[in-house]
């Protein structure tokens, strides 16, 4: 890590070491953040929905078979 930090100064991508650990935990709490707004505004309601009709559900072998034929065919498409 060490390393990598000296090379972002040394191509002149930052003045020196503390810039880059700064704009490095902005972006992992940007990160962070951004993971906690989706569990809240999609993962939540999506768990709640599923709670109260788990007929919305999709079938765990049909997922199961997707994800087989997916790998099979390099096929990035949705389930």
């Amino acid at each position: 890590m060490a390393e990598l930090v000296q090379r972002k100064v040394a191509s002149g991508e930052y003045l020196d070491e503390s810039e880059v650990i700064t704009d490095s935990l902005a972006l992992l709490e940007e990160r962070e953040s951004g993971i906690d707004r989706w569990l809240i505004d999609v993962v939540g309601p999506e768990y709640d929905a599923m709670h109260a009709d788990p007929s919305r559900g999709i079938p765990l072998e049909q997922v199961q078979q997707s994800f087989a034929a997916r790998r099979t065919t390099g096929s990035d498409s949705n389930i």
